[in-house]
């Protein structure tokens, strides 16, 4: 018997525009109950967003509204520094 191929899915970069595997990118999503939250597991329910991790697109995304625009609603200034502090920890690690 054969071995399945593994599906790979790609998403876009709401800021660079750039596509890469799902889960190379940071999921940003806005659930049914309007709450916007990060999600690591790529599998919350609601309308997501995706960004790339690089920190000029995640300066693009906020000052273009790129992230607001992508979720329809109003990005909290709490997930924003939540995404800072992610972007720097990845570039760290």
């Amino acid at each position: 018997m054969a071995d399945k191929e593994q599906k790979i899915t790609i998403r876009t970069c709401v800021s660079c525009r750039d596509s890469s595997a799902k889960k190379e990118l940071i999921r940003i999503v806005r659930t049914a109950d309007g709450d916007v939250r990060i999600d690591p597991t790529g599998k919350m329910p609601g309308r997501g967003a995706y960004l790339c991790g690089a920190r000029e697109c995640l300066v693009r995304a906020f000052k273009g509204n790129k992230l607001s625009r992508a979720l329809r609603c109003e990005v909290p200034e709490s997930i924003k520094l939540e995404l800072e502090n992610l972007v720097v920890e990845d570039r760290t690690s």
